[in-house]
Protein backbone atom coordinates (compact mmCIF):
# COMPACT_ATOMS: atom_id res chain seq x y z
CA UNK A 1 0.00 0.00 0.00
CA UNK A 2 1.04 3.60 -0.92
CA UNK A 3 2.32 5.55 1.90
CA UNK A 4 0.04 8.50 1.20
CA UNK A 5 -3.15 6.23 1.73
CA UNK A 6 -4.72 4.91 4.70
CA UNK A 7 -8.03 2.88 5.35
CA UNK A 8 -10.95 4.62 5.00
CA UNK A 9 -14.60 3.99 6.25
CA UNK A 10 -15.29 1.74 3.56
CA UNK A 11 -13.28 -0.99 1.79
CA UNK A 12 -11.20 1.30 -0.67
CA UNK A 13 -8.20 3.41 0.50
CA UNK A 14 -8.46 7.04 0.99
CA UNK A 15 -6.19 9.77 1.95
CA UNK A 16 -5.26 9.39 5.87
CA UNK A 17 -6.80 11.96 8.47
CA UNK A 18 -3.44 12.52 10.08
CA UNK A 19 0.14 13.07 9.11
CA UNK A 20 1.99 9.75 9.15
CA UNK A 21 4.73 9.42 11.74
CA UNK A 22 8.05 10.53 10.34
CA UNK A 23 12.03 9.85 11.21
CA UNK A 24 12.33 12.83 13.15
CA UNK A 25 9.52 13.15 14.88
CA UNK A 26 9.56 9.42 16.00
CA UNK A 27 13.48 10.35 16.50
CA UNK A 28 12.12 13.47 19.06
CA UNK A 29 9.55 10.72 20.55
CA UNK A 30 11.50 8.38 21.65
CA UNK A 31 13.90 10.31 23.16
CA UNK A 32 11.28 11.66 26.08
CA UNK A 33 10.94 7.79 26.95
CA UNK A 34 15.03 8.23 27.70
CA UNK A 35 15.68 5.84 24.92
CA UNK A 36 18.16 6.42 21.93
CA UNK A 37 15.94 7.86 19.27
CA UNK A 38 18.41 8.59 16.73
CA UNK A 39 18.77 4.67 16.46
CA UNK A 40 15.33 4.34 16.00
CA UNK A 41 14.26 3.18 12.51
CA UNK A 42 10.33 2.90 11.31
CA UNK A 43 9.65 -0.59 9.73
CA UNK A 44 6.21 -0.19 9.12
CA UNK A 45 3.11 2.22 9.22
CA UNK A 46 -0.10 1.67 10.38
CA UNK A 47 -3.05 2.21 7.74
CA UNK A 48 -5.83 2.67 10.26
CA UNK A 49 -7.05 5.70 10.20
CA UNK A 50 -8.35 7.63 13.30
CA UNK A 51 -4.55 8.22 14.49
CA UNK A 52 -0.94 7.65 13.46
CA UNK A 53 0.71 4.51 14.32
CA UNK A 54 3.77 2.97 13.53
CA UNK A 55 6.57 -0.48 14.45
CA UNK A 56 9.93 0.91 15.43
CA UNK A 57 13.27 -1.06 15.53
CA UNK A 58 15.60 0.28 18.33
CA UNK A 59 18.02 -1.58 20.13
CA UNK A 60 17.16 -5.17 18.93
CA UNK A 61 13.56 -4.80 19.95
CA UNK A 62 10.59 -4.01 18.06
CA UNK A 63 8.25 -1.10 19.59
CA UNK A 64 4.67 0.18 18.66
CA UNK A 65 4.47 4.25 18.39
CA UNK A 66 1.34 5.89 18.32
CA UNK A 67 0.76 9.82 17.76
CA UNK A 68 -3.09 10.86 18.76
CA UNK A 69 -4.34 14.32 18.18
CA UNK A 70 -4.54 16.39 21.56
CA UNK A 71 -8.38 16.84 20.87
CA UNK A 72 -9.05 13.35 20.44
CA UNK A 73 -6.81 11.92 23.33
CA UNK A 74 -5.23 13.86 26.39
CA UNK A 75 -1.90 12.04 28.51
CA UNK A 76 -4.61 11.86 30.99
CA UNK A 77 -7.24 9.99 28.84
CA UNK A 78 -4.47 7.69 27.89
CA UNK A 79 -3.50 7.15 30.94
CA UNK A 80 -7.24 5.74 31.61
CA UNK A 81 -6.54 2.52 29.42
CA UNK A 82 -3.10 2.36 30.17
CA UNK A 83 -4.20 1.69 33.84
CA UNK A 84 -6.56 -0.98 32.63
CA UNK A 85 -3.69 -2.50 30.20
CA UNK A 86 -1.71 -2.34 33.73
CA UNK A 87 -4.62 -4.56 35.50
CA UNK A 88 -4.82 -7.20 32.61
CA UNK A 89 -1.27 -7.56 32.64
CA UNK A 90 -0.81 -8.83 36.47
CA UNK A 91 -3.88 -10.78 36.02
CA UNK A 92 -2.43 -12.84 32.87
CA UNK A 93 -3.91 -11.33 30.33
CA UNK A 94 -1.83 -11.42 26.84
CA UNK A 95 -1.54 -8.20 26.06
CA UNK A 96 1.01 -5.59 25.49
CA UNK A 97 3.41 -3.71 28.19
CA UNK A 98 3.12 0.09 27.97
CA UNK A 99 6.22 1.80 28.15
CA UNK A 100 6.95 4.14 30.69
CA UNK A 101 9.21 7.53 30.88
CA UNK A 102 11.89 8.03 33.46
CA UNK A 103 9.33 9.92 35.51
CA UNK A 104 6.71 7.15 35.49
CA UNK A 105 4.45 8.28 32.57
CA UNK A 106 3.17 6.50 30.21
CA UNK A 107 1.76 9.14 27.90
CA UNK A 108 3.84 12.39 26.82
CA UNK A 109 2.25 15.66 25.25
CA UNK A 110 3.98 17.80 22.56
CA UNK A 111 2.51 20.30 21.03
CA UNK A 112 -1.18 19.24 19.70
CA UNK A 113 -0.17 15.40 19.77
CA UNK A 114 0.17 13.12 22.64
CA UNK A 115 1.90 9.80 22.35
CA UNK A 116 2.79 6.36 23.86
CA UNK A 117 4.73 3.27 23.18
CA UNK A 118 4.47 0.29 23.39
CA UNK A 119 5.70 -3.00 23.00
CA UNK A 120 5.07 -5.39 19.97
CA UNK A 121 3.27 -8.26 21.68
CA UNK A 122 3.84 -12.04 20.69
CA UNK A 123 1.89 -13.39 17.77
CA UNK A 124 1.74 -12.72 13.95
CA UNK A 125 -0.58 -9.69 12.57
CA UNK A 126 -2.61 -12.21 10.11
CA UNK A 127 -5.35 -9.41 9.79
CA UNK A 128 -2.72 -6.67 9.21
CA UNK A 129 -4.26 -5.24 5.57
CA UNK A 130 -7.85 -6.02 6.77
CA UNK A 131 -10.09 -3.10 7.01
CA UNK A 132 -12.01 -2.94 10.22
CA UNK A 133 -15.40 -5.15 10.62
CA UNK A 134 -13.58 -7.25 7.71
CA UNK A 135 -14.78 -11.20 8.55
CA UNK A 136 -13.27 -14.01 10.22
CA UNK A 137 -11.08 -15.88 8.41
CA UNK A 138 -12.04 -19.45 9.56
CA UNK A 139 -14.25 -20.51 12.26
CA UNK A 140 -11.40 -21.62 13.81
CA UNK A 141 -10.34 -18.13 14.13
CA UNK A 142 -14.12 -16.91 15.54
CA UNK A 143 -13.79 -19.91 18.31
CA UNK A 144 -10.15 -18.94 19.03
CA UNK A 145 -11.09 -15.06 19.53
CA UNK A 146 -14.54 -16.35 21.78
CA UNK A 147 -11.62 -17.94 23.62
CA UNK A 148 -9.44 -15.07 24.25
CA UNK A 149 -12.38 -12.49 25.03
CA UNK A 150 -13.46 -14.51 27.74
CA UNK A 151 -9.81 -14.96 28.99
CA UNK A 152 -9.75 -11.00 28.98
CA UNK A 153 -12.97 -10.80 30.75
CA UNK A 154 -11.58 -13.25 33.57
CA UNK A 155 -8.79 -10.98 33.61
CA UNK A 156 -10.20 -7.74 33.91
CA UNK A 157 -12.19 -8.75 37.03
CA UNK A 158 -11.76 -6.34 40.15
CA UNK A 159 -10.94 -3.37 38.17
CA UNK A 160 -13.18 -1.07 39.62
CA UNK A 161 -11.90 2.20 38.01
CA UNK A 162 -15.12 4.24 37.23
CA UNK A 163 -16.30 5.64 33.75
CA UNK A 164 -13.42 6.95 31.74
CA UNK A 165 -13.58 10.91 31.08
CA UNK A 166 -12.50 10.73 27.30
CA UNK A 167 -15.55 11.38 25.23
CA UNK A 168 -14.72 11.01 21.46
CA UNK A 169 -14.21 7.53 19.96
CA UNK A 170 -14.97 5.16 22.96
CA UNK A 171 -17.34 2.87 22.95
CA UNK A 172 -20.00 2.18 26.02
CA UNK A 173 -23.75 1.69 27.12
CA UNK A 174 -24.35 5.33 28.97
CA UNK A 175 -26.76 5.82 25.90
CA UNK A 176 -28.63 2.64 26.00
CA UNK A 177 -28.64 2.04 29.95
CA UNK A 178 -30.42 5.18 30.77
CA UNK A 179 -34.18 4.69 30.80
CA UNK A 180 -34.39 8.32 28.98
CA UNK A 181 -31.50 7.56 25.86
CA UNK A 182 -32.63 11.29 24.38
CA UNK A 183 -31.75 13.34 27.64
CA UNK A 184 -28.77 11.29 27.83
CA UNK A 185 -27.88 12.83 24.46
CA UNK A 186 -29.18 16.03 25.14
CA UNK A 187 -26.61 16.23 27.27
CA UNK A 188 -23.58 15.15 25.44
CA UNK A 189 -24.53 18.11 22.84
CA UNK A 190 -24.09 20.82 25.77
CA UNK A 191 -20.46 19.74 25.91
CA UNK A 192 -19.82 18.70 22.47
CA UNK A 193 -20.15 21.34 20.75
CA UNK A 194 -19.82 19.80 17.19
CA UNK A 195 -21.81 16.75 18.05
CA UNK A 196 -24.52 19.62 18.57
CA UNK A 197 -24.02 21.60 15.43
CA UNK A 198 -24.25 18.34 13.57
CA UNK A 199 -27.74 17.84 15.10
CA UNK A 200 -29.18 21.20 14.77
CA UNK A 201 -31.87 21.82 12.09
CA UNK A 202 -32.54 17.72 12.12
CA UNK A 203 -35.03 15.51 13.38
CA UNK A 204 -32.97 13.42 15.13
CA UNK A 205 -34.93 12.61 18.38
CA UNK A 206 -37.57 11.22 17.09
CA UNK A 207 -34.95 9.53 14.22
CA UNK A 208 -33.18 8.05 17.01
CA UNK A 209 -36.28 7.17 19.35
CA UNK A 210 -37.60 5.08 16.22
CA UNK A 211 -34.65 3.33 15.87
CA UNK A 212 -34.26 2.53 19.64
CA UNK A 213 -37.53 1.86 20.44
CA UNK A 214 -38.15 -1.67 19.30
CA UNK A 215 -35.23 -2.80 21.29
CA UNK A 216 -34.49 -0.30 23.87
CA UNK A 217 -37.37 -1.43 27.07
CA UNK A 218 -35.75 -4.78 27.10
CA UNK A 219 -32.28 -4.09 27.15
CA UNK A 220 -33.31 -1.49 29.91
CA UNK A 221 -35.03 -4.01 31.82
CA UNK A 222 -31.90 -6.91 31.82
CA UNK A 223 -29.52 -4.27 32.57
CA UNK A 224 -29.68 -3.74 35.73
CA UNK A 225 -28.22 -7.43 36.70
CA UNK A 226 -25.47 -7.04 34.19
CA UNK A 227 -21.88 -7.00 36.44
CA UNK A 228 -20.16 -3.43 35.79
CA UNK A 229 -16.90 -4.44 33.97
CA UNK A 230 -14.24 -2.88 32.10
CA UNK A 231 -14.11 -4.06 28.68
CA UNK A 232 -12.20 -3.59 25.50
CA UNK A 233 -15.50 -2.71 23.08
CA UNK A 234 -12.92 -3.09 19.64
CA UNK A 235 -13.00 -6.99 19.50
CA UNK A 236 -12.18 -8.07 16.25
CA UNK A 237 -9.66 -9.89 14.17
CA UNK A 238 -7.14 -7.30 13.06
CA UNK A 239 -6.92 -6.17 16.67
CA UNK A 240 -5.25 -9.69 17.53
CA UNK A 241 -2.11 -11.32 17.08
CA UNK A 242 -2.44 -15.12 16.36
CA UNK A 243 0.41 -18.11 16.24
CA UNK A 244 0.97 -18.90 12.50
CA UNK A 245 -1.20 -19.69 9.93
CA UNK A 246 0.19 -23.30 9.54
CA UNK A 247 -1.09 -24.04 13.42
CA UNK A 248 -4.17 -23.93 15.28
CA UNK A 249 -5.18 -21.22 16.18
CA UNK A 250 -4.60 -18.89 18.95
CA UNK A 251 -4.70 -15.72 20.04
CA UNK A 252 -1.43 -14.69 21.16
CA UNK A 253 -1.71 -10.77 22.08
CA UNK A 254 -4.63 -8.67 22.15
CA UNK A 255 -3.91 -4.98 20.68
CA UNK A 256 -5.93 -1.58 21.17
CA UNK A 257 -7.73 -0.40 23.86
CA UNK A 258 -8.25 2.67 22.16
CA UNK A 259 -12.52 2.34 22.81
CA UNK A 260 -12.24 0.50 26.27
CA UNK A 261 -14.51 1.29 28.58
CA UNK A 262 -16.90 0.54 31.66
CA UNK A 263 -19.58 -1.46 30.12
CA UNK A 264 -20.62 -5.25 30.87
CA UNK A 265 -19.13 -8.52 29.30
CA UNK A 266 -22.46 -9.27 27.40
CA UNK A 267 -21.37 -5.89 25.67
CA UNK A 268 -18.47 -6.66 24.44
CA UNK A 269 -19.42 -10.52 23.58
CA UNK A 270 -22.08 -8.59 21.65
CA UNK A 271 -19.46 -5.82 20.19
CA UNK A 272 -17.07 -9.16 18.87
CA UNK A 273 -20.71 -10.56 17.10
CA UNK A 274 -21.56 -7.27 15.22
CA UNK A 275 -18.16 -6.20 14.42
CA UNK A 276 -17.17 -9.78 12.98
CA UNK A 277 -19.78 -11.77 11.62
CA UNK A 278 -22.11 -9.22 9.86
CA UNK A 279 -21.05 -7.73 6.49
CA UNK A 280 -21.01 -4.34 7.43
CA UNK A 281 -19.24 -2.98 4.72
CA UNK A 282 -21.05 -4.63 2.03
CA UNK A 283 -24.42 -3.52 3.12
CA UNK A 284 -22.95 0.08 3.75
CA UNK A 285 -22.03 -0.08 0.12
CA UNK A 286 -25.34 -1.73 -0.78
CA UNK A 287 -24.38 -5.08 -0.58
CA UNK A 288 -26.22 -8.38 0.73
CA UNK A 289 -26.36 -8.60 4.56
CA UNK A 290 -26.67 -12.04 5.66
CA UNK A 291 -24.46 -12.23 9.11
CA UNK A 292 -22.03 -15.13 8.72
CA UNK A 293 -24.25 -17.83 11.66
CA UNK A 294 -21.28 -20.62 11.08
CA UNK A 295 -18.77 -18.32 13.17
CA UNK A 296 -21.38 -16.80 15.10
CA UNK A 297 -21.52 -19.84 16.42
CA UNK A 298 -17.76 -20.74 16.63
CA UNK A 299 -17.41 -17.49 18.69
CA UNK A 300 -20.24 -17.86 21.15
CA UNK A 301 -18.89 -21.70 21.91
CA UNK A 302 -15.46 -19.99 22.20
CA UNK A 303 -16.27 -17.86 25.08
CA UNK A 304 -18.74 -20.49 26.61
CA UNK A 305 -16.37 -22.88 26.93
CA UNK A 306 -14.03 -20.50 28.93
CA UNK A 307 -16.48 -18.32 30.93
CA UNK A 308 -19.70 -20.05 30.82
CA UNK A 309 -22.91 -17.48 30.30
CA UNK A 310 -25.30 -17.40 32.64
CA UNK A 311 -29.11 -17.43 31.64
CA UNK A 312 -29.35 -14.10 32.66
CA UNK A 313 -26.26 -13.08 30.29
CA UNK A 314 -28.01 -14.88 27.03
CA UNK A 315 -31.04 -13.19 27.56
CA UNK A 316 -29.46 -9.80 27.57
CA UNK A 317 -26.74 -10.48 24.81
CA UNK A 318 -29.94 -11.14 22.34
CA UNK A 319 -31.30 -7.63 24.02
CA UNK A 320 -28.24 -5.42 23.53
CA UNK A 321 -27.56 -6.59 20.22
CA UNK A 322 -29.15 -4.24 17.79
CA UNK A 323 -28.39 -1.49 20.17
CA UNK A 324 -24.54 -2.09 20.76
CA UNK A 325 -23.33 0.65 18.47
CA UNK A 326 -25.09 3.37 19.57
CA UNK A 327 -22.64 4.41 21.78
CA UNK A 328 -19.75 4.97 19.72
CA UNK A 329 -21.41 6.14 16.71
CA UNK A 330 -22.30 9.17 18.25
CA UNK A 331 -18.67 9.75 19.03
CA UNK A 332 -17.70 9.15 15.31
CA UNK A 333 -20.31 11.70 14.29
CA UNK A 334 -18.68 14.12 16.85
CA UNK A 335 -15.52 13.23 15.67
CA UNK A 336 -15.62 13.41 11.89
CA UNK A 337 -17.97 16.57 11.88
CA UNK A 338 -15.67 18.42 14.36
CA UNK A 339 -12.16 17.34 14.60
CA UNK A 340 -11.24 16.23 10.67
CA UNK A 341 -14.43 18.03 9.13
CA UNK A 342 -15.62 15.18 7.56
CA UNK A 343 -19.54 15.99 6.51
CA UNK A 344 -19.71 12.55 4.28
CA UNK A 345 -18.26 10.03 7.36
CA UNK A 346 -20.08 12.00 9.72
CA UNK A 347 -23.57 11.33 7.81
CA UNK A 348 -22.30 7.67 7.21
CA UNK A 349 -21.99 7.45 11.47
CA UNK A 350 -25.34 8.44 11.45
CA UNK A 351 -26.93 7.16 9.07
CA UNK A 352 -25.42 3.86 8.79
CA UNK A 353 -23.94 3.55 11.58
CA UNK A 354 -26.24 4.27 14.13
CA UNK A 355 -29.55 4.12 12.55
CA UNK A 356 -28.80 1.86 9.91
CA UNK A 357 -27.20 -0.85 12.20
CA UNK A 358 -30.37 -0.80 14.75
CA UNK A 359 -32.56 -0.54 11.74
CA UNK A 360 -30.56 -4.09 10.30
CA UNK A 361 -32.10 -6.01 13.01
CA UNK A 362 -35.64 -5.84 11.70
CA UNK A 363 -35.37 -6.97 8.70
CA UNK A 364 -35.19 -10.60 7.45
CA UNK A 365 -31.41 -10.97 8.12
CA UNK A 366 -30.89 -9.30 11.19
CA UNK A 367 -33.92 -11.35 12.62
CA UNK A 368 -31.99 -14.21 11.29
CA UNK A 369 -29.32 -13.85 13.60
CA UNK A 370 -31.26 -13.12 16.60
CA UNK A 371 -33.08 -16.48 15.78
CA UNK A 372 -29.80 -18.26 15.21
CA UNK A 373 -27.68 -16.55 18.66
CA UNK A 374 -31.35 -17.04 20.37
CA UNK A 375 -30.94 -20.87 19.50
CA UNK A 376 -27.22 -21.21 19.67
CA UNK A 377 -27.76 -19.72 23.30
CA UNK A 378 -30.32 -22.47 24.36
CA UNK A 379 -27.95 -25.13 23.41
CA UNK A 380 -24.69 -24.17 25.59
CA UNK A 381 -24.48 -25.93 28.16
Amino acid sequence: MSVATAHSMGTSLAEPDWPRLDAAEVHDAVARWGLPGAEAHVIWHSPRPLSAAAIIELGGRRLFIKRHHRSVRSAEELREEHRFIGHLLTHGAAVSAVLRTCDGATAVERGEWTYEIQGVGAGTDLYRDAVSWSPFASSAHAFAAGVALAALHVSARGYDAPDRSAILLVSNDRVIRSAEPLAVIEGLLALRPALADYFRGRNWQSEIDAALAPFHARYLELRPQLEPLWTHNDWHASNLLWTDASHAATVRTVLDFGLSDRTTAVYDLATAIERNTIPWLDIHEGGAGAADLVRVSALLRGYHHTRPLGEHERTALLAILPLVHVGYALTEIDYFHGTTRSSANADLAYQAFLLGHCAWFGTAQGRALLDHVRRELQELP
